[in-house]
């Protein structure tokens, strides 16, 4: 019996964990989703002075060993290693603690304000609402239910 996708993730966690301290980077997330018709294991890491390729290739060369030897998914994928980027996406509790004073982009499911897309400085998140401060220093409260997604905000315009 195939696994489900969040629990292919979740046990692939502690190994990517571990292949992240042995390669001196920190584990940002674990995917195992589909996308035009092909499975992906998506291991995304980083560290404070950012990811480079060489970090890339030593977290794969560990996660492979220990997949090969562990096969957890009995369907074919692709095994990815990548940085979450400078707009990375928020998910997790402490994506969103490392963000707070910063600058995200939210994306909404409905409209609030007339706009899908909101970018303000995260005041607070928690599993009920994400409070950003807009321009002029305003809270503005969005139900967590209505936020599709999180990121970091990087204004490319400077």
């Amino acid at each position: 019996m195939a696994m489900n996708r969040q629990a292919v993730a979740a046990l692939v966690r502690p190994w990517a964990e571990s292949a992240c301290r042995t390669a001196g980077c920190t584990l940002w997330d674990v995917e195992y989703l589909r996308e035009g018709g092909e499975n992906y294991l998506r291991v995304t890491i980083d560290k404070p002075e950012g990811v480079g390729i060489s970090d890339c290739e030593a977290v794969s060369r560990l996660m492979n060993d220990i997949l090969d030897t562990e096969d957890p998914i009995d369907e074919s994928y692709s095994f990815q290693v990548s940085s979450p980027g400078v707009e990375r996406e928020l998910k997790k509790p402490e994506h969103f603690e490392a963000y707070l004073g910063e600058k995200i982009r939210l994306r909404l499911y409905r409209a609030v304000d007339g706009s899908k897309e909101h970018i303000g400085v995260l005041r607070k998140a928690d599993e009920n609402e994400i409070v950003l401060s807009s321009d002029d220093g305003t809270p503005v409260s969005f139900p967590r239910e209505n936020v599709a997604k999180a990121k970091a905000y990087f204004d490319f315009d400077f």
